[in-house]
């Protein structure tokens, strides 16, 4: 069975190690005698086998000689086979390599230079540190290379440079097992914690139903938003990323692939100041008075942290990076992408357009496990989510379009049902109502929660907030002359939200 291309990639790096080394004036990184120890160690002890296989690999030695016997070691251990000096000689005999590495009589002197085998810990440490030394020299080489080279873009070449060095490490910093008592000491802390602090764990929707489901989007889920076109997919999730950066203060990035900034500021305009879209865009003039209630209702949005990247094709190596630098230098807590399916895949996979929404789904989830922060990602649902019969029109996690990787990868997955849109509305009073469904919550219920979708205000409510908007805006016109402007009346967000 031929070997995988990265560990390939990693022989041949390994390979070039010495060619490195001679073009920079330096001998890499090695402990030869160290090897020897703990290749004799294993011929000797049980436990030191337990332990070094635990922890080392066959990379992490520099002698290909040390390697090939460490390869015939763990092949045995895989069979369940005893390591001593006769297993081990006949395991490289049926691979080729007893002479190679110089027979059997090389295996009986490692047998005699092993110190004592309490040491085997501290030989182990000293490998894994020479190994992470010429994986750096490695991943160093591999970014002068590329800098030279002038096909590879900027962006590509920063984040293959912060993926190299984090490997690089990362392959080689062991993960304890923890025992159970330990673990559940910190979930008790988190709990105590969560018991004392008020509100909620994490960032709000700013919406009381979703909250109450969710305690507010979590730190490394990757949370997807579908819907057909045209249903309010994009208006949903500026009204979710308007509250974080709006109500809390919490640095909001979005990465629109479909639409300008421009055109998503207008929108924001829109549903924070709750005038009529048309106005905003300009098909109707605004009134004097309406220019007041513009200018005072966005004077907060102006001022919150609220990022827009509006690169259309963006690549997913481009997002990564983009993503990284907003999290350190703007600490952004919440990203939106609008939407996934215009996203660019890794070119080698652009032939089978399946396997590629499936590598920028992964890498989503990747980049939100790694940066720790939500990521929401809008997706678009194929066409039988509303020509299926006897469903109401819901949508279905199988109508998620493309690839069935997306919903395995998400944590939560949200879909946006609106009865008009599938000619379901029997009135004119539904065809504002809306169906918030969380179809997917891997931590969590799964729930349908009615609200209400003001398009002429691009702008999504909760039904009791809904009457009382309706509420306030019902006076007799009489009682409006001459009364001082408060945004309520002309269709904002009340008392309630009122800056």
């Amino acid at each position: 069975m031929p070997e995988p291309s990265s560990k390939k990639t990693k022989k041949a790096s390994a390979a070039n190690l010495d060619a490195i080394g001679l073009e920079m004036g330096n001998k890499p990184p090695q402990a030869l005698d160290v090897e020897e120890a703990v290749l004799g160690a294993m011929l000797l002890e049980q436990s030191c086998v337990d332990q070094a296989m635990e922890e080392l690999t066959a990379e992490c030695f520099y002698d290909q000689k040390h390697r090939m016997i460490f390869e015939a070691m763990s092949s045995l251990v895989l069979d369940h086979t005893p390591v001593d000096i006769i297993t081990v000689s006949n395991r490289l005999k049926e691979k080729g390599n007893l002479d190679t590495v110089g027979g059997p009589a090389v295996l009986a002197l490692l047998s005699e230079k092993v110190g004592a085998a309490a040491h085997i810990e501290f030989y182990i440490k000293i490998l894994k540190q020479k190994t992470i030394q010429r994986d750096l020299i490695t991943a160093s080489y591999d970014i002068l290379r590329d800098a030279y080279d002038e096909s590879v873009g900027v962006d590509d070449l920063i984040d293959k440079a912060q993926t190299k060095v984090y490997d690089a490490i990362q392959s080689n910093v062991r993960k304890e097992v923890q025992d159970i008592g330990s673990i559940i000491n910190e979930a008790m802390g988190d709990i105590q914690e969560q018991q004392t602090s008020e509100g909620l764990s994490g960032v709000p929707s700013g919406f009381v139903s979703i909250d109450r489901i969710t305690n507010g989007w979590q730190r490394s889920d990757l949370i997807i938003l579908a819907a057909r076109p045209s249903v309010g997919k994009t208006a949903f999730a500026l009204n979710l990323a308007r509250n974080a950066a709006v109500d809390h203060h919490m640095p909001v990035a979005v990465f629109s692939l479909e639409m300008s900034a421009k055109q998503l500021v207008k929108r924001l305009m829109t549903s924070e100041s709750g005038l009529p879209a048309d106005k905003i865009k300009g098909n109707r003039k605004l009134e004097a008075h309406e220019w007041e209630q513009l200018e005072f209702k966005i004077r907060n949005l102006s001022k919150a942290p609220f990022y827009i990247d509006d690169t259309p094709g963006m690549q997913i190596m481009e997002f990564r990076t983009k993503a990284k630098n907003l999290v350190k230098n703007k600490g952004v807590r919440l990203i939106v992408v609008d939407y996934l399916q215009l996203m660019q895949g890794p070119v080698e996979l652009k032939a089978v357009r399946e396997q590629e929404v499936a590598a920028i789904s992964r890498t989503l989830k990747a980049t939100a496990k790694e940066l720790d922060i939500p990521i929401i990602a809008l997706s678009q649902l194929s066409r039988q989510a509303v020509t299926r019969a006897g469903s109401s029109g819901k949508p279905l996690l199988s109508d998620l379009r493309e690839s069935g990787s997306i919903e395995q990868d998400a944590d939560m997955v949200i879909f946006i049902h609106r009865p008009d849109y599938v000619g379901l509305s029997e009135s004119i009073e539904d065809r504002e109502k809306t169906q918030i469904i969380i179809a997917k919550h891997r931590n969590g219920e799964t729930k349908d929660i009615d609200m209400v979708f003001k398009s002429e205000q691009i702008r999504f409510m909760e039904m009791d907030e809904a009457l009382d908007s309706l509420a306030a805006r019902t006076v007799p016109s009489s009682m409006n002359d001459d009364v001082p402007f408060d945004g309520a009346s002309y269709g904002g967000f009340g008392p309630t939200n009122e800056f």
